[in-house]
């Protein structure tokens, strides 16, 4: 753990230098800072719109983040020549993999700190007080953060064994997927034969499933976050990354990397 701890550090440091980062949260912080403007033109429902297009700002920076960072993490190595020097060391590749999410965890939880605390700030100057309801807002923050973690493995699986750019075609292709789970389970159209609407089925449990997370309308109208949901899409987050982790190592491992 040690060695994946030192990856994680170095990778955090990186990313920290980045310049991007600032720049994709400065843009964040500017979208907050807009919806107390559109919240202010419409006073009926200024927390609504603030909280909507807030957590709206938040998810959208976080999954550029999490797509184009998590992407370069082990291709940008390769690139560059400089993971040759690391796995020269006594590191496995699959704690080189591990401190690499890790670190970008950190980096994507530091940020999106950072953007709720500029959201909780536009709250409290235009309400002047925050209300036991805003506690939904961290719970949609949480769940934001958890899909980001999702994005950020499937995007390290994509890279380890394609370019960069199918990597993060891929990654967004199977986040929009997995979108609309929930309708593809319950898709039953008559014109399917029997055998697809079994496929349909199955693949609807093997896409992850990211609308379980958007709670971002229940959220802006103060309404509570279930427990049992919130336990369940820290498990179901868990499993899936500890999965797609587990395949993107056995890939990793038997790469080519001359």
């Amino acid at each position: 753990m040690s060695r994946v701890l030192i990856v994680a550090r170095n990778t955090f440091r990186e990313a920290v230098r980045d310049r991007v980062l600032y720049n994709l949260l400065f843009f964040a912080l500017l979208m907050i800072a807009s919806a107390v403007v559109v919240g202010q033109i419409s006073m009926s429902i200024e927390t609504v719109v603030m909280i909507s297009l807030g957590l709206s700002a938040i998810s959208l920076i976080g999954l550029l983040i999490a797509v184009f960072t998590g992407v370069g993490l082990v291709s940008k190595e390769i690139d560059k020549r400089t993971l040759h020097a690391v796995l020269a060391k006594p590191l496995r590749r699959w704690e080189f993999l591990l401190g690499k999410f890790a670190g970008l965890a950190l980096t994507l939880a530091v940020n999106t700190a950072a953007m709720t605390a500029g959201l909780f700030t536009a709250l409290w100057l235009v309400k002047h007080s925050l209300e036991r309801g805003d506690v939904a807002v961290l719970a949609a923050v949480y769940f934001i953060l958890l899909k980001l973690m999702l994005v950020v493995a499937l995007a390290m699986l994509f890279s380890c064994f394609t370019s960069p750019l199918l990597a993060i075609l891929f990654t967004g292709g199977l986040y929009l997927a997995g979108l609309f789970v929930s309708e593809l389970r319950s898709l039953k159209l008559t014109t399917l034969t029997p055998q697809m609407q079994k496929f349909f089925a199955v693949l609807s449990y093997v896409l992850p499933n990211f609308g379980n997370y958007d709670v971002m309308g229940a959220a802006a109208h103060g309404r509570k976050i279930a427990g049992m949901l919130i336990l369940h899409n820290t498990l179901y987050t868990i499993l899936y990354c500890a999965i797609v982790l587990c395949v993107a190592a056995v890939i990793f491992s038997r790469k080519d990397l001359k």
